[in-house]
């Protein structure tokens, strides 16, 4: 299944990506997530765990996975922050960040494909369930707070 949600940000693309590359200072940045720990780094790959919470009402639902996270900035037209799930029950999403100039600022759009078959429910059930109740929110959440952070003064943000 594929899903796609985009914002329109008014800072460039650069400067969005320079503040969301960084996935150890997420917890520091977002409020809806609660730990990163970097189990492995090379040159451009960094391998997390990533917890965040989705809010219910008053409950507060604890989410985790890992993932293998780079950046692709070849085409400035296109900076891709790239996300692939290796642990939990998300293993396999392909998560892909597209950070496009716009006249103003840029446009940033999240891709998500997942397929994760389960016998008797067929392969889309579990992939929508996860896309509307837990993927939608969470990456709606993080656009708007780093659409919010890119557009405030470079100094407000690291104060």
């Amino acid at each position: 299944m594929h899903s796609r949600i985009e914002i329109d940000v008014n800072a460039p693309g650069d400067r969005v990506l320079e503040l969301a590359r960084d996935i150890t200072s997420w917890p520091a940045l977002l409020p809806h997530y609660r730990r990163v720990t970097v189990l492995s780094r090379d040159d451009s790959t960094v391998v997390a765990t990533m917890t965040a919470v989705r809010r219910l009402g008053r409950l507060s639902v604890p989410v985790a996975w890992r993932s293998r996270t780079w950046a692709e900035t070849d085409d400035a037209d296109d900076l891709r922050l790239r996300f692939v799930h290796v642990r939990g029950a998300t293993k396999g999403m392909d998560v892909t960040w597209h950070i496009t100039p716009r006249w103003a600022g840029c446009m940033v759009a999240i891709d998500h494909d997942f397929v994760r078959p389960l016998p008797l429910l067929g392969p889309d059930l579990f992939p929508r369930f996860v896309d509307r109740a837990f993927v939608r929110p969470i990456a709606g959440r993080t656009l708007l707070t780093f659409k919010q952070l890119a557009e405030r003064p470079a100094k407000e943000v690291h104060a």
